[in-house]
């Protein structure tokens, strides 16, 4: 191996600081000797907590600034929940590796109620997320969703000091941080489906760097790989940023066919499409894209332009 360093950025949340050391743990025991420096990059995402996500606006609100200093040589590698991602990687960067899945799901946590049907009409549930707060409404019009931002630990104080009944979060993080004892329950996808890529984390390099693309190649999971392809390639096809009212999953069934399921949901939860497609992992890319058409089709496109959402191949 002619590299013997290599630097890491990333963004300074606790959890994005894990998943950081996850992977220079990771590269340190496949390259014995390898020396891993940690760079810790403030984003817009971070900086800007006092308005929801979506108003907000802009693609890479997690990521621009990585890849600005990885572009200028500053870092070689940035780590990066995968759900944060845009669908378009700027020219001259790629994603190396997306590392196996962990669970893909959404929690409940709440200190009062064991889940989502336990609590009380009325209830008011937290999160920033419009694909949250559309399926939430789908199965409880009667709870009031408050927009809470900031990182988990700043969320789960919310929770307590803004005497909210429960808050949501994503099951991944929770398990990373070792706070799996928060969850009061896992949403069913039949309730919500996740983000694209949700539970896994995503390896952007410079594109031209071979020697660090041969370095992470191992970090590389096929399987969820095949699965992030039809996913993003779903939300490609209906806008191509992160905080829009949709929800996506998909996974690898016996045979290496892949499962996808879709959501868009208007904001209220009054109006929710909703479909599935299979097939082989080949596929994947244009099965995300015929699942969107589909849902395009059926009602989703109206609710994505009344929200001045709908770019990409979508329009």
């Amino acid at each position: 191996m002619g590299k013997n360093s290599i630097i890491i950025g990333t963004r300074g949340s606790e959890l994005a600081v894990w998943q950081a050391d996850y992977i220079a743990s990771r590269l340190m025991e496949a390259h014995p000797g390898l020396a891993v420096e940690k760079k810790l990059i403030s984003t817009k995402g971070d900086r800007v907590l006092d308005s929801p996500l979506a108003k907000i606006g802009g693609k890479g609100l997690f990521t621009k600034e990585l890849e600005s200093q990885m572009l200028d040589g500053s870092i070689d590698i940035a780590v990066h929940s995968l759900k944060d991602m845009p669908v378009e990687v700027p020219d001259g960067l790629v994603i190396a590796a997306v590392t196996r899945r962990r669970h893909p799901g959404d929690a409940l946590v709440s200190r009062r109620y064991g889940s989502l049907a336990e609590l009380p009409m009325g209830a008011r549930v937290g999160t920033s997320s419009l694909r949250r707060r559309a399926q939430l409404l789908a199965a409880r019009p009667d709870i009031e969703i408050v927009d809470i931002r900031g990182n988990v630990r700043t969320r789960l104080r919310r929770l307590e000091e803004d005497g909210l009944d429960a808050i949501v979060l994503a099951v991944a993080g929770l398990m990373r941080l070792g706070m799996e004892e928060r969850i009061a329950e896992i949403l069913p996808t039949s309730v919500l489906l996740p983000a694209v890529g949700q539970g896994a984390l995503a390896v952007e390099t410079r594109a031209g760097d071979a020697e660090v693309r041969e370095m992470i190649a191992f970090l590389d999971d096929a399987g969820t790989r095949a699965c992030a392809l039809a996913e993003r390639s779903f939300l490609r096809c209906v806008d191509g940023g992160c905080q829009v009212p949709v929800g996506v999953y998909a996974t690898l069934e016996d045979g290496g066919c892949v499962s996808v399921e879709a959501v868009i949901a208007s904001p209220d939860g009054k109006r929710i499409y909703r479909d599935s497609i299979s097939g082989s992992r080949e596929d994947a890319t244009q099965m995300g894209e015929d699942l969107a058409r589909r849902l395009l089709a059926a009602g989703g496109r109206e609710i994505l332009q009344e929200l001045g959402l709908l770019g990409g191949m979508g329009r």
